[in-house]
């Protein structure tokens, strides 16, 4: 029983790492999205400087996701992995082409252009890999036995490269809010006027993949209109409509605040969905929680170093925040 019981716990662990990467990492892949859109070099320097303090500390917790998988959830992992292989090796080769892009972009005039365009690229790269797996994983992943029975281009189909377009949307509306919150006079006015079509295509994507999603597979189909997990199917969609109704009010009474928030709530409601029609499964409809954990020993030894780990992240990312608080201006910067 304690061994069910801590397979939860860091079941909830790895959730919070994955919601938190994507909540954090989200917004300033938005700003690489967005980059060939934001006008001037100066506006796109500028935006380059609104997450310059934090977006690496960001990527902390894709690597607590995934090494956390690795050592607690380890078939689950194996089993991943394979099925994920070339869209895993193309999210990391986009974030580190995108980091390196970063920091070579103020360093060189000649190659600027070339550089400029790899962060781009880099971020939309990694961003168009994290949503096709997204949808690989809600379809489903063969299994037989406890190994990966698929092809290796199971991954490729209809519905993954709409999560990835819904995702990209997404993110493209983080790095917007995230814009306005932090920016002020011009390139604010550039984001507020491109935040309202991201957002309606955002809520657009985000009902076509919920439309479609019960209808993959009988389990889920059960989940959102059955009794009594159908509940959620009213809950959730209806939050998610205030959310947007507040996105919107946002916007047009200048609470520059408003629409980062709420989109950031669009997000988490979203992945509360997925933990719906997952739940109790590490594996959808394959492997449980429970069967994919490591022995109770490994788990509660590396339950000892996150429980001092976490909220060190936790600390140093809030503090983070807090030290560079506030609107970004043209004159200032950190590089």
């Amino acid at each position: 029983m304690m061994g069910v019981e801590l397979s939860f716990v860091w079941a909830g662990i790895i959730a919070f790492a994955i919601l938190a990467y994507v909540v954090l990492d989200g917004f300033d892949l938005g700003i690489g999205i967005l980059y060939p859109a934001l006008g001037s070099r100066a506006d796109r320097e500028l935006a380059m400087n609104t997450i310059a303090p934090v977006w690496d500390g960001n990527e902390t917790w894709l690597v607590l996701g995934g090494g956390g998988l690795f050592a607690v959830f380890p078939l689950a992992y194996a089993i991943l992995m394979p099925a994920l292989y070339p869209l895993i090796i193309a999210m990391l080769l986009g974030l580190a082409f995108r980091g390196v892009a970063f920091e070579f972009v103020h360093r060189t005039r000649r190659l600027r252009p070339l550089w400029e365009a790899g962060f781009f690229a880099g971020s939309l790269v990694a961003t168009l890999a994290q949503g096709i797996a997204l949808g690989a994983l809600v379809q489903g992943i063969a299994v037989e036995g406890r190994a990966y029975a698929g092809g290796n281009w199971d991954w490729a189909t209809p519905f993954s490269a709409l999560t990835a377009v819904a995702l990209v949307v997404g993110y493209a509306t983080l790095g917007a809010g995230w814009l306005i919150l932090k920016t002020d006079g011009a390139l604010r006015d550039r984001a507020r006027r491109m935040a309202r079509p991201l957002g309606a295509a955002f809520l657009a994507s985000i009902g076509a993949v919920s439309l479609i999603t019960p209808f993959l597979r009988p389990e889920y189909l059960d989940r959102w209109f059955g009794w009594p997990t159908g509940l959620f199917s009213v809950f959730v969609p209806a939050l998610i409509l205030l959310a947007a109704m507040l996105y919107i009010r946002g916007l047009n009474r200048g609470r520059d605040a408003w629409p980062f928030l709420t989109t950031l709530a669009i997000f988490g409601l979203s992945f509360a969905g997925l933990g719906i029609s997952f739940y109790p499964y590490m594996v959808p409809m394959s492997v449980t929680i429970a069967d994919a954990a490591a022995p109770d020993a490994s788990l509660g030894f590396l339950l000892v170093g996150a429980s001092v780990l976490v909220p060190l992240i936790l600390a140093y990312t809030a503090y983070a925040y807090w030290v560079f608080r506030g609107k970004v201006h043209a004159d200032e910067g950190y590089h």
